[in-house]
């Protein structure tokens, strides 16, 4: 399932699919440096993510894991002392192309983040505010069916239907985290970046987070930062070892887990340092 960009077709060729020759790209980055300031926080990223997969990013506290994820959203232009170099190309466009626009980029490209953080606003409002904003549905009928459609995707619909006007801030925070999935849902993107989404949540909210991600990669490709290993071991397709700026190795998870091929990504998986 390939959603169209409304970007033109380039024809790149990224690097060699992961064990399967017909995994598709969905994303390849390429070259990829990041500076704050003067500080290199990325180091020459190259990197191919497949459609329709779950991408584990790991790595120690301040290897780039988060920095590289806002790459692919173009989150990080909202820092002024930020300059990136490279490309990050969706469906066949550069994203960091000048004639790209960088809100269009994020409502194709949604985020999930670290702690739930809904709209002050109702259950309902929460899911409609950006459909209504970007013009896809009027009030009515049809607006009422994506909320719907949009809090089901999300696991969500059974216990909130009946409290539509309660605040979304009313909810328990796995609630919540999977009422800001539904708001990402709502707006159709054809990616979904989650920044450890579940590390603010009690296990029982985290298996049905994980859950939920199984169920929505076979409609969203999904990249996911994870401080936790056993999380990237249960829902991860492919895992990026992250440290120091650098992409240390990627493979697909079993390979990371069980047979490493680099010596620092085994001293990382097995404790030695992180």
């Amino acid at each position: 399932m390939t959603k169209n960009m409304d970007y033109p077709s380039n024809d790149i060729t990224g690097q060699k699919p992961l064990n399967n020759s017909l995994l598709n790209n969905k994303i390849m980055v390429q070259g990829l440096n990041l500076y704050y300031g003067d500080n290199q926080a990325l180091k020459t990223i190259d990197i191919d993510v497949y459609e329709n997969k779950i991408t584990a990013l790991i790595g120690p506290s301040g290897c780039g894991k988060s920095t590289f994820l806002r790459c692919l959203n173009r989150m990080n232009d909202l820092i002024s002392s930020v300059r990136v170099e490279g490309t990050v190309i969706i469906d066949g466009k550069n994203i960091y192309d000048k004639d790209v626009d960088e809100v269009s980029v994020r409502k194709r490209v949604g985020m999930v983040f670290q702690q739930p953080n809904p709209f002050p606003k109702s259950i309902y409002d929460n899911v409609s505010y950006a459909p209504l904003k970007h013009g896809m549905v009027k009030k009515g009928h049809k607006c009422d069916d994506l909320v719907e459609k949009s809090l089901l995707q999300a696991g969500l619909w059974n216990e909130v239907k009946d409290k539509l006007a309660q605040p979304g801030t009313s909810l328990s925070g796995g609630q919540q985290q999977r009422l800001c999935i539904a708001r990402t849902i709502a707006v159709q993107p054809d990616v979904i970046l989650m920044d450890e989404p579940t590390s603010a949540l009690d296990p029982i909210s985290t298996e049905k987070i994980e859950t939920l991600m199984l169920e929505l990669k076979e409609k969203y490709t999904i990249v996911i930062v994870t401080h936790n290993m056993q999380q990237a071991g249960r829902v991860a397709d492919h895992t990026a070892f992250f440290h120091m700026g650098e992409l240390i190795e990627y493979a697909d998870t079993e390979t990371i887990f069980i047979n490493p091929g680099r010596k620092k990504t085994e001293d990382y998986i097995t404790g030695r340092y992180g």
